[in-house]
């Protein structure tokens, strides 16, 4: 079973080669690697260019957005399985490709998804994101899987569509809404966490950051037929220290 693994970045020198040789370093070998570089000039395209014998695909133009970079992935991807790993994440240890790779024999399944935390810069462990706690109910209130550890077969995207461009935050929240809630697909959690992403991302950084993303998750919600409010979604914030554990 071949694995797409997508990496979208733009300026990303700090960060890139450690997300990098985090893929490579992956016990599972029938992957395949692409980068989609928004048109980097800090270094970024030198660092990816010492590992390019190893990377499958690489893509550097402008973009429309991180959403529109991520279709552009798919659209390259030949894998049964995509997944994304971002320019600020990489995989808790060497296992979890092949753990995707398991997960995804079960051929009445359509995704899977585990755990995540976040890291300072320091890598020490902030909080942890326990998916387990999601369920599709649950996407009223603007509850999700931890989106960098879900990992869909290519037909979810070739059946229900890609992400849309639309959003500035909340696509990923729409995809989860549309493949969960509208259409039913099924899934497996796997209790483990599988990335570590460092805190700062654009759905994380600020209050107006939250109230943008908040909103959007009431549109998805609307577009798919789910019914909530924009007092249901904030009221998510205090209720969501349930969706951390420590250890």
């Amino acid at each position: 079973m071949r694995v797409s693994v997508i990496t979208v970045c733009f300026n990303s020198v700090e960060t890139i080669r450690e997300t990098i040789e985090s893929v490579l370093s992956q016990e599972y070998f029938n992957i395949e690697y692409i980068i989609i570089d928004g048109g980097s000039s800090d270094g970024t395209l030198d660092i990816i260019q010492e590992y390019r014998e190893k990377i499958s695909k690489v893509i550097t133009e402008p973009d429309k957005g991180i959403y529109d970079a991520m279709n552009k992935g798919i659209d390259l991807a030949t894998g049964d399985v995509i997944g994304f790993l971002n320019a600020d994440d990489v995989y808790a240890n060497e296992k979890v490709l092949k753990k995707i790779s398991h997960a995804h024999k079960n051929k009445s399944i359509h995704a899977c998804y585990a755990d995540l935390v976040y890291v300072d810069n320091n890598n020490e462990i902030i909080r942890k994101y326990n998916s387990g706690r999601f369920r599709p109910d649950l996407i009223t209130w603007g509850w999700m899987p931890a989106h960098p550890t879900l990992y869909v077969k290519r037909c979810v995207f070739e059946l229900y569509g890609k992400f849309k461009t639309n959003y500035k935050i909340a696509s990923d929240f729409e995809f989860v809404a549309r493949v969960f809630g509208r259409h039913g697909i099924s899934a497996i959690y796997i209790p483990e966490v599988w990335i570590k992403m460092r805190l700062g991302g654009v759905s994380t950084k600020n209050i107006k950051s939250n109230w943008i993303l908040s909103k959007e998750i009431v549109k998805a919600c609307k577009e798919n037929d789910i019914p909530t409010n924009i007092i249901k979604v904030l009221f998510k914030y205090p209720l969501k220290l349930l969706e951390y554990r420590v250890n």
